[in-house]
Formats: C-alpha cells, sequence, structure tokens
C-alpha cells in the first residue's frame, strides 16, 4: 500500500499544527476542521483545506465524528488523525472511520476497548506477565467486599473509578475509618464524569514516580519501545514536566520496564503509536521489582516531543507510514538515547488566582531562544474559553539534565506574554527547585513545595527601576529635572494598582505612556500617573488612555473644544480614588469617546488630541 495522499486532522491547537507539520514534509495534503471560536485559528490557515464542523463548544464541534467523517468524505481526505483528546480513544468512533472506508491513524478499536477499562486492563496485563499494582479489580462491587479487599491489601490504599482519567474519581484512604465516606465520594465523582460508579483498588505507593515507555506497533509483526519518560512533576494528576530518560534508571532496571511494555502492546495486538504508564515506588531508587503497570494511553501523548529529542525519530511520521501499511521505519536495536530532553506545558492561567484559566487576546507572545516550540497559536490570536487553555509546549534537548533543564528554565526565564497571565514563572520556579535540580522527585513534590513554587507578586527593584526611567522620560511625570536627586521617587501603576518606584532619573529615555516588565516569566505592566495625583493620560501622539479599569465620573470637555497642556480631560474612579486624566499638550480635541458613568477598561482609548496647526 502506498503512502496516503491526503488527512484530515480532527483536532485542534498546537496538536493540529504538529501533525500538518509532519504531513507537509512528507507531501501529503492536509484538511483541517474547525468550530466557530477556531475560524481565525493557526491550524486553520496551516492546512491545505478546512472545513466548518459546528459552534464553539466542543460537544456541538470537535466531538461530533459524524460531521467530521462527512468533512473528510467531502474532501476527498483519505486518513484521519485524531491527535490525542477529544475522538482519540473513542473506539466506535475509530470504527466509524474504518467502515466510512477510510484509513484510521491510530490502534484498532479492539485495542482500544481492551484498555480503555482500568480493572480489565490490568487483569489482561497481569495474565500477559506485566507486573500490576497489588490491588482489588473484582466484580463484586459490594462496599463490604471492597471494605475487605482493602484491610487485605493494606492500608493506604487508592480508590480509582475504573473508567476514570485526569485525577477524577480517585481517592486516597489513610485508615478503615476514612473508606466508606471515601467511597461514597469517589462513586458519585465517577457516575457524574463517566457514567460509571464502578471503582477499583490499589495499594497506595509511598514515594510514587510516574514513568511510561512509548511503544510503537505495525501491521507486520513488530513492536518496538523507544524508551522512557519521567512524568512525575504533577498537579492535581495533571502533568508539569515530563523528561526523558527518567532519572536515576539504570540499564537493567530499564530493560526490565521497557520489556514489559511490549508484552503489554503485543497482549492487544497494538499497532500505531501507544504509551504504557506505569506507578513506580521511588523510595529505594528505580527498581524493577517496584515498577508496576497502571493503564494504556491508545494514541499520541502530549510530552511526546521529548522522546523525539532523544531518539531523533518523528512520531508522527511513524503513525503515517504504520497507517499506510508499511513497517516500522526502524528496529529495536537501531533505537538508542541521545542526550536529554524536558518538556514544559506552557498555559494561560494564572497561578495566583487557582491557576484559573486565563482568556482573551495574546497582544505579547514571546519565548526565549534554543527550545523547539510547538504552538498552535500566535501573537494576536485570542484564547478561547472552550477549550483547554495549554498555549504551547516547550521542549529543550541538551546532552545531559543538567544542560536540558537549563535551557528549558533560560527558555522560559526569556518569556514575555501579555496581558494574558501564564504560568511561566511557576514553571521557572519548578525547574530551579533544589528538589527538582536534584532528581528528587515524586508525584507529590508541587503539592508539598507548592507555595515555594508561587511565582514572585512583583518585579524585582532593579526591574522597576528600569521601567520608570523609561515611562518618566518623556516628561508626563512632574517633579523631575535633568539636574535632580541621583534617586527620586514616583508613583506608578503597576497593573493598575498604585505603587511608589524610586529610579535615576537620568536614566531617562524618550519616555512612554507605560512599558512592560518581563522577568522570571512573569510579566507585569507600568504605566505613568502623576505625583500630584493627576494621571499624565497621554502620549506623545496625543492619545489619552485610561491608566486602569474604572467608572468615568465627570468630562470636562468636548469634541472640538481647545485645550491646554495639563488641561483637565475627564476624571476616572478607580480603586475608591479619583484620577484626572490631562490634556499632554495644546490642541484640539479630536475625539472624545468618555461618557458620564460609564465603565472603560485599562488601556481604552477616552480622548484624541490634535496639535493641530503650528
Amino acid at each position: 500500500m502506498a503512502m496516503m495522499r491526503s488527512l484530515l486532522v480532527a483536532n485542534r491547537g498546537e496538536i493540529a499544527c504538529r501533525i500538518i507539520r509532519t504531513a507537509r514534509r512528507l507531501g501529503i495534503v492536509t484538511v483541517a476542521v474547525y468550530s466557530d471560536a477556531d475560524a481565525d485559528a493557526l491550524h486553520v490557515r496551516e492546512a491545505d483545506e478546512a472545513v466548518h464542523i459546528g459552534p464553539s463548544a466542543a460537544r456541538e464541534s470537535y466531538l461530533l465524528g459524524d460531521r467530521i467523517i462527512a468533512a473528510a468524505l467531502e474532501t476527498g481526505a483519505e486518513a484521519i488523525h485524531p491527535g490525542y483528546g477529544f475522538l482519540s480513544e473513542n473506539a466506535a468512533f475509530a470504527q466509524a472511520v474504518m467502515d466510512a472506508g477510510l484509513i484510521w491513524v491510530g490502534p484498532d478499536p479492539a485495542s482500544i476497548t481492551a484498555m480503555g477499562l482500568k480493572d480489565a486492563a490490568k487483569a489482561l496485563m497481569s495474565e500477559a506477565g506485566v507486573p500490576v499494582t497489588p490491588g482489588y479489580l473484582g466484580e463484586d462491587q459490594s462496599e463490604a467486599r471492597l471494605a475487605a479487599e482493602a484491610d487485605a491489601i493494606g492500608y493506604p490504599v487508592l480508590i480509582k473509578a475504573v473508567a476514570g482519567g485526569g485525577g477524577k474519581g480517585m481517592r486516597k484512604v489513610d485508615g478503615p475509618q476514612d473508606f466508606a465516606e471515601a467511597l461514597l465520594s469517589c462513586r458519585r465523582e465517577a457516575a457524574s464524569s463517566f457514567g460509571n460508579d464502578q471503582v477499583l483498588l490499589e495499594k497506595w505507593v509511598t514515594n510514587p514516580r510516574h514513568i511510561e515507555v512509548q511503544v510503537f506497533g505495525d501491521r507486520h509483526g513488530n513492536v518496538v519501545h523507544l524508551f522512557e519518560r519521567d512524568c512525575s512533576l504533577q498537579r492535581r494528576h495533571q502533568k508539569v514536566i515530563e523528561e526523558a530518560p527518567a532519572p536515576g534508571m539504570d540499564e537493567a532496571t530499564r530493560q526490565a520496564i521497557c520489556e514489559a511494555a511490549v508484552r503489554a502492546a503485543k497482549a492487544v495486538d497494538y499497532v500505531g503509536a501507544g504509551t504504557i504508564e506505569f506507578i513506580a515506588d521511588g523510595s529505594e531508587g528505580l527498581r524493577a521489582d517496584r515498577i508496576w503497570f497502571m493503564e494504556m494511553n491508545t494514541r499520541l501523548q502530549v510530552e511526546h516531543p521529548v522522546t523525539e529529542a532523544i531518539t531523533g525519530q518523528d512520531l508522527v511520521e511513524w503513525q503515517l507510514r504504520v497507517a499506510s501499511d508499511e513497517p516500522l521505519p526502524v528496529a529495536q536495536a537501531e533505537l538508542a538515547i541521545h542526550g536529554w530532553a524536558m518538556e514544559a506545558r506552557l498555559y494561560a492561567e494564572d497561578p495566583a488566582k487557582g491557576f484559573l484559566p486565563s482568556i482573551g487576546a495574546l497582544e505579547v507572545f514571546e519565548l526565549g531562544e534554543g527550545c523547539r516550540v510547538d504552538t498552535g497559536v500566535e501573537e494576536g490570536a485570542e484564547i478561547s474559553p472552550f477549550y483547554d487553555p495549554m498555549i504551547a509546549k516547550v521542549i529543550a534537548h541538551g546532552s545531559d539534565r543538567e544542560s536540558a533543564r537549563r535551557r528549558l528554565a533560560a527558555c522560559l526565564d526569556d518569556s514575555a506574554i501579555w496581558p494574558l497571565r501564564t504560568n511561566a514563572g511557576f514553571l521557572v520556579k519548578a525547574l530551579e527547585h533544589p528538589a527538582f535540580v536534584a532528581a528528587e522527585i515524586d508525584t507529590g513534590l508541587i503539592g508539598r513545595e507548592g507555595e515555594a513554587l508561587m511565582p514572585p507578586e512583583r518585579p524585582s527593584e532593579e526591574a522597576l527601576a528600569d521601567a520608570a526611567a523609561a515611562v518618566a522620560g518623556g516628561g508626563g511625570l512632574s517633579g523631575f529635572r535633568l539636574n535632580a536627586p541621583v534617586r527620586g521617587e514616583a508613583v506608578f501603576l503597576l497593573d493598575g494598582e498604585p505603587l511608589t518606584v524610586s529610579f535615576d532619573p537620568r536614566d531617562a529615555g524618550e519616555g512612554q505612556e507605560a512599558v512592560l516588565i518581563a522577568e522570571g516569566g512573569q510579566v507585569w505592566r507600568l504605566s505613568s500617573w502623576r505625583v500630584d495625583g493627576v494621571a499624565s493620560g497621554g502620549a506623545s501622539d496625543g492619545q489619552v488612555l485610561s491608566p486602569m479599569p474604572g467608572r468615568i465620573i465627570s468630562v470636562a470637555v468636548a469634541r472640538g473644544e481647545h485645550v491646554a497642556k495639563g488641561q483637565r480631560l475627564l476624571t476616572l474612579e478607580a480603586m475608591k480614588m479619583e484620577h484626572g486624566l490631562v490634556a499632554p499638550f495644546d490642541g484640539v480635541v479630536a475625539e472624545f469617546n468618555a461618557a458620564e458613568g460609564a465603565q472603560v477598561s485599562e488601556g481604552a482609548l477616552l480622548v484624541r488630541i490634535d496639535k493641530g496647526e503650528e
């Protein structure tokens, strides 16, 4: 069978762009699908063709298998690649794709089904000689039987929903007195999230590490592994930083875990890319007799780039070749580990507000040099409330763990993303935490060290001073002269909050209405505010912008009126204070967008002054 000629990517964002990139290199024509929210998305523009599939909500677009298959048929696409998430592990969708006469870029539906339920998968793995965590997977779901099994396993135990994922339907139980309540809560959450309230029990691992092995199979009887990844750095069961290979993994243990992963894949006649996830008890280092099967992900993983970096292989190319019925590109003996790789998931979310998503336009989107960046957005793009807020994966590769760690931290440290909040500062803190530097990691590290990983709330004094000099240079701040004292103080607005900054006026440049301070992955906005409490308001182009969100409580001029420099134009109430905005120079009010009582956002154009005739 020849390589497919055309491919529909049934996904969005960075993974859609990632798949399109490899397909284009292989000469494959690509078709994107998009919802209302993604009409102008990067993946839509990068594909050769794009089809609208519905409203913004995923359940009305990206989760509608029939609509996606119809889009493939009407565009003449030969194959469908599901990416990850959405329909990627939906056996019914995979079967429907094949029934429509299309190529499914993924494992057979039977393999997806076999690994879809955690209890059945564990029983299958146990039969195949793959070590599984001590626990209970039985049909008897009565509270009495489950409590008895928990006693036999030994506390602490973990209750898990059999159809779970993403940390939902999981409860740690420290003793028998807490078991009944935890079971009830777990079942309730499982029923709500997955429509299935059945649970399994596992031994709670004291120093857990999340180790996974990339496997790949073809239709010619070949199954290989591409070594392991460590995904132990997690927040609430969600991966934060992944690396390959796993720190502290000796060759004997690596061989044992990777061979077990290959046995697992062969047990379900696996075809394509898959990941066998293991949990390891790291209390005495990584040992083969303390690593147990957890589950299998029957798709490409978010963190696949670290495996690509250490092996020099393109896993999406492998997927497309295997789906075209070609044998695997290389044999096991030809695969080797080269150096070290780390990946950080960069999210539009605010660590200071419980990691809530940050929604809106990416007015500034810059990352440091020296790393691979997989993204589905660009400067000016909108981060939508409808989908996962991951904006990029940043991947560093080095000769050893320390060089990869330093490179990744430097790239994130040099980032500047505005006005959305991101977790870049949090990621830098995590990468620089002494325990992570020393590779003393387990899945509870972030939970224990949460406060120490929070980025600073304000920039360093040095960064503030430099920014203040840049803002003050144009004379927008009163009280400064070239022969002023070496250090002066003025009040500025830092993200809309008044802040007194000490700086050297002799460092002042041309002056700006506002500057962005990027430091340690964090970004702040410093804007001008007169020492006498009257906002400077305007820059040299005559645009008077709102320095902060607030309400206009009075207006003092009208459109067409002549004004003098320093004349009050309007008064803004914000943060329980009144702020007067004044004319930056003599001129005429050419534009006036301020109405008494109106609410305005930071940066809104309120007044524009023209200098008129010279």
